[in-house]
C-alpha cells in the first residue's frame, strides 16, 4: 500500500511540475484564437465549457485501458506502479498535451495531417491509412466489451442478450459520429464521467479501509505471487504494451486533436489534455492495487472469485462485493461508459480524419453520411469476427495494443520535430526520450512476442537499448544536417 501512496503522490506532481514545464516548453498563448472560435462550425468546432471539454477528453482517452488493462497489468508485480507513474508523467502525458495543444496551432488539424506536417507527406500517408484502422479496431473491440458486461449485469447472460446489447451500442456510435458534438457526446458525458470517478475514490477509500499486504516496489519488481497468467512474458516491453491507456497510448492522440476544436483559449490545455492523462493515471493506480490484492494478498477469495478470472468478472465481483449493490451499479457503470465514450468518438474521429484528407465539408448530413457509412462497415465487418471467432477478440485486442502504441511512436517523433524546429535549447529531449523508448517497446514487441516473430524473451533487453540509441542516432544525425542548412526554419504559424 506504500507504494500504492507513493505513485498518487508522484502523479499529484507530476502535474503540477513537470506538466508546468512542458507547457512553458510550448508557450501557449492567450491572443491566439482557438480553431473553437475562428473556425466555429456547429458541428465539429463547437466551443465548449472548459470542464466539459476536460470530461469529454478524459472519457474518450479512457475506454478499457485504465482498467483492463491494469488489472493484467498487475501480474507483472510492483513494475505496474513504475510503468504508469513514470510513462503518465514522461510519456503519456506529454504526448497528449503537445498533440492537443499542436493541433489548437494548426487549425484543428487532425493526427495524420501533423504528422504529415513534420515527418513528411509519405509518412502522412502512412499514418493516414494506420490511423483509420486502428480507430475502425477500436470502434469493433470497444463495441463488444461493454456488450459482455451488460449482458451479464442488465440482461440474462446469454449470446442473445449480448449481441441486443451489441446492436445497442452499435446504434448509438451511429448517432454519436452523424451528430453535432454538443448535442449527445456533451450532454451525457458529464454523467459517465462521474459514475467512472466515483468508481475510483470508492475503491480508493476501500483499499485504505482493508489496507491490504501488497507486494511493494522495495520488495523487487518482478511477480513474486501464485502464476496469474503472464506466462513468461517478459516486464519489458510486454508491461508496456498491456497497460496503454493508464501510462501512454497513441489512441490519445487522435482524441487530443478532436477536443482542440473545442478549447476556448490555449492556456486551458493543460488542465484539459495533461490533467486528464495524469487523471487516468490515478484510475489505472487503483485498479492495479485493488488486483494486486486480488492476484497476492487473498482478494480473490473475499469476492468469492479466483485469480484467472477475466477482468470484467474481477470488475464485476470487486465493485458489487465492496460498494454494494448500488454503488456496484455505479461503479460498473462507469467501467462500461468508459469503453463505450472511446468507441463512439474513435468512429468520429475516423470521419473527420477521411473528411479533412479529402477536403469533404461535413456541414452538410449528406457528406457526413458518405464518410461515415464505409467507416460503419468496416467496424461492423470486424465487429462480426470479434464474435464469430472463439478468439476474435483475444486476436484483435493483441493487434490493437500493439498498434496503438505504435500509432504513439509516430506522434512522439513528430512533435520531437515540432519542438527542435523551434530552435529554443534543448526542450526537444521532453519528447526525444519517451520517442525512442516507445520506438524500443514497438520494435522489440513485435520480434519476441507470439503475435510477431518470437525470438527468446533473452534478447528484449538488448534489442531495446539497440533500437532506443538507434533511433535517437537517427534524430541526432537529422539534427546535425538541419543546422547546418542555410536557409532558416520557418516558425510554427
Amino acid at each position: 500500500m506504500y507504494s500504492f501512496i507513493i505513485s498518487i503522490a508522484a502523479l499529484v506532481c507530476g502535474y503540477l511540475v513537470y506538466g508546468k514545464l512542458v507547457e512553458r516548453f510550448f508557450a501557449p498563448e492567450d491572443s491566439r484564437p482557438t480553431p473553437a472560435i475562428s473556425k466555429a462550425d456547429g458541428i465539429d468546432y463547437v466551443q465548449m465549457p472548459t470542464w466539459k471539454v476536460f470530461m469529454v477528453q478524459f472519457l474518450n482517452i479512457a475506454g478499457t485501458g485504465p482498467i483492463f488493462g491494469a488489472i493484467m497489468g498487475a501480474k507483472f508485480g510492483p513494475s505496474a506502479y513504475l510503468w504508469i507513474v513514470f510513462g503518465c508523467i514522461f510519456a503519456g502525458a506529454v504526448h497528449d498535451y503537445l498533440s492537443g495543444m499542436l493541433s489548437v496551432r494548426h487549425g484543428g488539424a487532425g493526427l495524420p495531417e501533423l504528422v504529415g506536417i513534420y515527418l513528411g507527406k509519405h509518412t502522412k500517408r502512412v499514418m493516414l491509412t494506420f490511423t483509420v484502422i486502428l480507430l475502425v479496431l477500436v470502434g469493433a473491440v470497444f463495441t463488444y466489451s461493454p456488450a459482455i458486461i451488460l449482458g451479464d449485469l442488465i440482461g440474462d447472460g446469454s449470446p442473445a442478450s449480448m449481441m441486443l446489447w451489441v446492436f445497442i451500442i452499435f446504434a448509438y456510435y451511429i448517432l454519436a459520429t452523424m451528430l453535432p458534438i454538443d448535442k449527445i457526446i456533451g450532454k451525457i458525458y458529464p454523467l459517465f464521467a462521474f459514475a467512472l470517478l466515483f468508481m475510483a475514490v470508492a475503491l480508493m477509500v476501500g483499499l485504505f479501509i482493508k489496507w491490504p499486504s501488497l507486494p511493494e516496489l522495495w520488495d523487487g519488481l518482478a511477480n513474486r505471487g501464485p502464476s496469474v497468467g503472464v506466462k513468461g512474458q517478459p516486464i519489458f516491453p510486454c508491461l508496456c504494451i498491456t497497460i496503454a491507456c493508464g501510462a501512454i497510448s497513441g489512441f490519445h492522440a487522435t482524441q487530443s486533436t478532436m477536443m482542440a476544436r473545442c478549447l476556448r483559449k490555449e492556456s486551458l490545455g493543460r488542465p484539459v489534455f495533461y490533467g486528464s492523462m495524469i487523471t487516468e493515471g490515478l484510475v489505472a493506480l487503483v485498479w492495479a492495487t485493488i488486483s494486486s490484492y486480488f492476484f497476492f494478498d487473498g482478494g480473490a477469495a473475499e469476492v468469492g472469485s479466483d485469480i484467472s478470472a477475466s477482468a470484467p468478472a474481477i470488475v464485476s465481483a470487486v465493485s458489487v462485493k465492496w460498494l454494494g449493490a448500488l454503488g456496484g451499479i455505479l461503479s460498473i457503470l462507469g467501467v462500461v461508459a468508459a469503453p463505450i465514450t472511446s468507441g463512439d468518438t474513435s468512429l468520429r474521429s475516423a470521419r473527420m480524419i477521411v473528411a479533412e484528407t479529402f477536403h469533404i465539408d461535413q456541414a452538410p448530413i449528406r457528406n457526413r453520411l458518405i464518410v461515415s457509412i464505409p467507416i460503419f462497415i468496416a467496424s461492423a465487418l470486424l465487429l462480426w469476427f470479434n464474435i464469430a471467432d472463439k478468439d476474435g477478440f483475444n486476436t484483435i485486442w493483441k493487434y490493437f495494443g500493439w498498434a496503438n502504441q505504435t500509432l504513439a511512436v509516430f506522434t512522439l517523433w513528430a512533435l520531437t520535430v515540432f519542438l527542435a524546429k523551434k530552435r529554443s535549447g534543448m526542450k526537444y529531449l521532453v519528447t526525444l526520450v519517451p520517442a525512442a523508448f516507445m520506438t524500443a517497446v514497438c520494435s522489440t514487441f513485435i520480434l519476441v512476442d507470439k503475435v510477431g516473430f518470437g525470438i527468446s524473451a533473452a534478447a528484449a533487453p538488448w534489442l531495446g537499448m539497440l533500437f532506443f540509441f538507434g533511433s535517437a542516432g537517427l534524430f541526432a544525425i537529422w539534427k546535425i544536417r538541419q543546422s547546418r542548412k542555410d536557409n532558416p526554419i520557418q516558425k510554427t504559424q
